[in-house]
């Protein structure tokens, strides 16, 4: 059983920064990809960044390269999201998810990801 606890999210200013933690649960957690998915309201779920088992490789969605950092610390079972720059359009509830990963390749995509926390909530003020 897997299981992923995000937290850290609330409000913020426009240019203001945030972490966001994911707790994951699980005996193989250094063995899985971990990904960052937001969803606005009425919109569908979308892509933000992965990173590696190891942590040595990520991958951003084009809307958040050179502001959002995802980093992961596998000894203490979290993987992070640092957003810096944040706009009123990165306004949404932020997931973490997790796959059992076959390969070095990163994926982007929501089916690719069949384990899923709650989400929090972000919020970015004008």
């Amino acid at each position: 059983q897997v299981k992923l606890v995000e937290s850290g999210g609330g409000l913020v200013q426009a240019g203001g920064s945030l972490r966001l933690s994911c707790a994951f649960s699980g005996r193989t957690f250094s063995t899985y990809h971990l990904g960052w998915f937001r969803q606005a309201p009425g919109k569908e779920r979308e892509f933000v960044g992965a990173i590696s088992w190891g942590g040595r490789s990520t991958y951003y969605a084009d809307s958040v390269k050179g502001r959002f950092t995802i980093s992961r610390d596998n000894a203490k079972n979290t993987v992070y999201l640092q957003m810096n720059s944040l706009q009123p359009e990165d306004t949404a509830v932020y997931y973490c998810a997790a796959r059992d990963s076959g390969s070095p390749t990163l994926r982007t995509a929501v089916y690719e990801y069949p384990y899923w926390g709650q989400g929090t909530q972000v919020t970015v003020s004008s």
